[in-house]
């Protein structure tokens, strides 16, 4: 059932380990007795397997289940993260989410194979570098939405059209307080993940503003740890050129003239803003990016009277179904084609069997097994 695992796939989550208890390949070799180092880069490296006995070796040496090496929707030690979060919580808080996370990222890829589903081979990635201007990237952002075909209303497509236009995967997520969404880079896929509990124009941004992260990880690789600022001046900078393309993408200057009033006021501002599925206060700076209005004229706007874009008190904006359609076929695909099991996939989810019927009801999914 599904992937044997790889001398690559072994090694490289053995690296993940001795690298997170910080120890040599030197120190690693003297634990499993070889003579010296080489041998242990030949097995990170994927050129050696590890045999039965060694795989005993790691396990108690480390600590650690079987499963961590055996396991195929592991995708530990390959693939890169960028969380956005708020400031104060902590990385240590983050790791056994991103544990969660990276299994259903990684059953994802592994199930598109193995049911024939398939990833593309063609990865995208925009032409930018931090040393492109901030126009370059909001100009990027509508170029994105234009080749997307987001229409009138970019938000309402955008998640579909990430992941039919550019093969990536989108999750809707129960994220712990202070966790927005993340970009995750992995061989073969680029994924985001929302908390699909926030604000629906903040759900919006992070999508976006994720999305750019993806697009161009290689030249411009995130922190692990977002907080929208960045830490340094290079970062702080790429998170500013992210919010750009992110804030043209949801709203392109095209799809602005079509809501021009006589005069910008905040029930215009609560009104277009609720209508592209964005923030108020993030509509109020684009319309100065774009020279609709000044800075100074935006400051009188009092950001109170903006909040959830003047929503009344208790309001709780509609929640989307958790994890998200694509991602659920290819669970469904799984458990049909016998590469999964129901109750695997039940686990993986953390819903029991009868739940997991419901999710695969709620998006609309015929039940891949019988109740």
């Amino acid at each position: 059932m599904g992937q044997i695992m790889t001398p690559a796939s072994t090694g490289t989550r053995l690296k993940a380990l001795r690298e997170r208890r910080g120890m040599s390949q030197e120190q690693l070799a003297q634990t499993f007795g070889f003579r010296n180092h080489q041998t242990i880069a030949q097995i990170e490296g994927g050129q050696r397997k590890l045999s039965a006995e060694e795989l005993v070796t790691a396990v108690q040496a480390f600590e650690v289940d079987l499963d961590y090496f055996t396991n195929p929707f592991l995708i530990v030690g390959e693939a890169r993260f960028s969380w956005r979060r708020r400031a104060e919580l902590e990385a240590t808080d983050l790791d056994a989410f991103e544990g969660k996370a990276g299994e259903w990222i990684g059953a994802y890829r592994e199930l598109c194979v193995t049911t024939g589903c398939g990833l593309s081979p063609i990865v995208h990635r925009l032409n930018l570098t931090r040393f492109d201007s901030y126009e370059a990237a909001e100009a990027a952002g509508e170029g994105v939405a234009a080749f997307l075909k987001l229409g009138a209303v970019p938000s309402r497509r955008l998640a579909e059209a990430m992941q039919e236009e550019l093969k990536m995967l989108v999750l809707m997520v129960d994220a712990q307080s202070g966790i927005s969404g993340a970009a995750c880079l992995v061989r073969d896929l680029g994924a985001v993940l929302v908390n699909r509990n926030e604000p629906v124009g903040r759900r919006n941004f992070d999508l976006a503003h994720e999305l750019f992260h993806v697009l161009t990880w290689d030249a411009m690789p995130p922190e692990r740890l977002d907080d929208g600022v960045g830490s340094g001046k290079i970062q702080k900078r790429i998170e500013t050129m992210a919010e750009k393309f992110a804030s043209a993408l949801l709203m392109p200057r095209e799809v602005l003239a079509n809501h021009q009033p006589a005069e910008i006021d905040h029930d215009w501002l609560n009104r277009t803003a609720t209508a592209l599925g964005v923030s108020s206060v993030a509509l109020k700076w684009r319309l100065v990016s774009l020279g609709l209005t000044d800075a100074d004229t935006a400051r009188t706007f009092d950001d109170r009277f903006l909040s959830r874009n003047g929503a009344p008190d208790g309001h709780r904006d509609e929640v989307p179904p958790l994890f998200g359609r694509r991602f659920m076929t290819v669970m469904a695909a799984g458990i049909e084609k016998g590469q999964v099991s129901v109750r695997r996939v039940a686990k993986l989810l953390a819903v029991s069997i009868d739940e997991l019927g419901e999710l695969f009801d709620e998006h609309g999914i015929p039940r891949p097994f019988d109740m």
